[in-house]
């Protein structure tokens, strides 16, 4: 049974900093992509950032140069430091992983986390 359950997240204010973590359970990890999407109330699942096994990024536009992927570790976990915060960084964040970085940002993933809350508000 594979498993990937997020942590992190929770209150944040705009301009200020959250971190995610994702961590993998049930099979081996390191030779699989990874990676993060976000929605918001009434909106579509949408990507924000995904990482393969051996370190290329993709970043979706409105992250990029806010947050940062990290690699998968050793211990099958990956984070989203996510900085500069703003209003609409708001939504549920979703861990996810599969065999490609394409598999993955396009959201055809087989695996999925349940979500976590990342509220920013002032």
């Amino acid at each position: 049974q594979v498993h990937l359950v997020e942590s992190g997240g929770g209150l944040g204010q705009p301009g200020g900093s959250l971190r995610l973590s994702c961590a993998a359970s049930g099979r081996q990890f390191n030779r699989y992509a990874m990676g993060w999407f976000r929605q918001a109330p009434g909106q579509e699942r949408d990507f924000v950032a995904g990482v393969t096994w051996h370190g290329i990024k993709q970043y979706a536009d409105s992250v990029n140069g806010r947050f940062t992927i990290s690699e998968v570790n050793a211990e099958n976990t990956v984070t989203l430091q996510m900085d500069r915060l703003r209003l609409e960084d708001t939504g549920v964040y979703y861990c996810t992983s599969d065999l490609t970085l394409e598999t993955v940002a396009t959201g055809k993933s087989a695996y999925w986390g349940q979500g976590i809350q990342v509220t920013v508000s002032s």
